[in-house]
């Protein structure tokens, strides 16, 4: 078994940006296959702080980066994005970035719509990153996107153009909006075509002939499976597949080529945005978890919720994205609390439920029930092995381990690249 997926096991935000970086440096290729530039991948190396969007974690150690048919991508955050890595030293160009020919493209009108909807004053805005990714995706599913190989077309790109706008027009003339002027649209993206199509490429064939010479890949997942558009907290979700079946269908390999899918969970949980949140704290000890973890968003700088660890839910992703090992990450924040909290079950009016329930107004009511034990004073931070960390954080994590009823593959002590401890490896399964 050589390849890995990781996927996110909570709402996003669990620190797969190092953990794929971690991997990245024994595997071949490093592959993208969902979501857009909402995803926010911060990697620590030595002094440095890479903040990544859009762009496979692998690049930063020079892998073969590929960006597959389930992202959607701006190609304008792309060329930025690719310009401000390059100014910190890392050598990004058409032989190690691949974006795949039939991604769907993120468009101005894309980020105004969403913009426009999330200023919705009724109460019921998502709380999306307003980038532009939800749209696009609706337009894929639709069958009106402007695709990244479409940029080679120019009579076909304005095709495109012209049937995406017939919709989005109608819809900006019914929130008095001016409409998009179809010369405008194709103007800019006729600017910015030479910039991408280097980099464009037939990724599934890429990526299979990878898998058929035995390279390692590694499938680098966004957001969480609390946000997966089907098996999410639903309508508070992203709007893809975010769970580990999309590694599949978005690169165009097929689903035994996955290979060992590893779900990356916090040691606590964290939350950006609305939807319900079974165990977030409203008390110092969340207000404690933010501040030591850090917890702002790496793309929109919005303060995260937090909240002690949801066994129940984490069980629940952990099943529905056939995930064979868990990363625990940010041990190192819960040190130092007297007593710890895991959320063992949920009360939804006098009805104990072992699993979150799928209506928006039960997930709301429930509470959870919680189990305590008992924290540590000394330190887990930049712990490499078992041995060094408290008999507290052993126990907390074989803990977790046996109410979540997966091995706990790996565990992060902090943002460093290095300080991870490795119980179980993903490239021999």
């Amino acid at each position: 078994m050589a390849n890995v997926t990781v996927v996110g096991a909570q709402w996003g935000d669990e620190g797969k940006g190092k953990l794929v970086d971690w991997l990245s440096h024994r595997a071949d290729v490093v592959a993208r296959f969902q979501g857009g530039h909402n995803a926010g991948h911060t990697l620590v190396v030595g002094e440095k702080v890479y903040k990544l969007s859009l762009l496979p974690s692998g690049v930063v150690r020079g892998k073969l980066s590929v960006i597959g048919n389930g992202v959607v991508v701006d190609p304008w955050a792309f060329v930025a994005e690719v310009e401000r890595i390059r100014e910190q030293g890392v050598d990004i160009n058409s032989d190690t970035v691949k974006i795949s020919e039939t991604a769907s493209l993120i468009l101005p009108i894309h980020g105004e719509l969403d913009a426009m909807r999330e200023n919705r004053k009724d109460g019921e805005a998502i709380g999306t990153t307003r980038r532009g990714i939800g749209p696009a995706y609706e337009d894929k599913v639709g069958r009106r996107a402007v695709r990244v190989v479409d940029l080679g077309d120019e009579e076909f790109l304005r095709a495109r153009v012209a049937d995406i706008l017939h919709h989005h027009n109608a819809l900006r003339r019914g929130m008095n909006q001016p409409e998009y002027p179809a010369d405008k649209l194709v103007a800019e993206l006729l600017e910015i075509a030479p910039k991408i199509l280097p980099y464009i490429d037939p990724v599934w064939r890429t990526l299979n002939a990878a898998i058929k010479d035995d390279k390692k890949v590694l499938f680098e997942g966004a957001q969480g499976a609390l946000l997966d558009i089907d098996h999410g907290t639903y309508p508070f979700v992203t709007s893809s597949n975010t769970v580990s079946g999309q590694a599949s269908a978005g690169t165009g390999v097929g689903p035994s080529d996955v290979g060992y899918v590893l779900g990356i969970a916090k040691a606590y949980m964290t939350r950006v945005g609305a939807g319900p949140f079974p165990s977030e704290l409203f008390d110092d000890d969340g207000q404690q978890l933010g501040e030591r973890g850090h917890e702002f968003g790496t793309v929109t700088g919005r303060q995260r919720r937090c909240g002690w660890f949801d066994a129940v839910i984490t069980r629940q992703t952990l099943m529905i994205s056939g995930i064979d090992g868990v990363a625990l990450t940010k041990l190192d924040v819960l040190d130092g609390f007297e007593t710890l909290k895991i959320c063992v079950g949920y009360d939804l009016n006098g009805t104990r439920l072992d699993y979150l329930p799928a209506g928006k107004e039960a997930q709301a009511a429930v509470t959870p029930i919680y189990e305590e034990l008992p924290g540590w004073s000394g330190s887990t931070a930049g712990a490499r092995s078992w041995a060094e960390l408290p008999a507290e954080a052993v126990k907390y994590v074989r803990r977790v381990e046996e109410l979540i009823e997966c091995p706990i593959a790996l565990v992060s002590t902090s943002p460093e690249r290095e300080d991870v401890i490795l119980m179980r490896d993903p490239f021999k399964g």
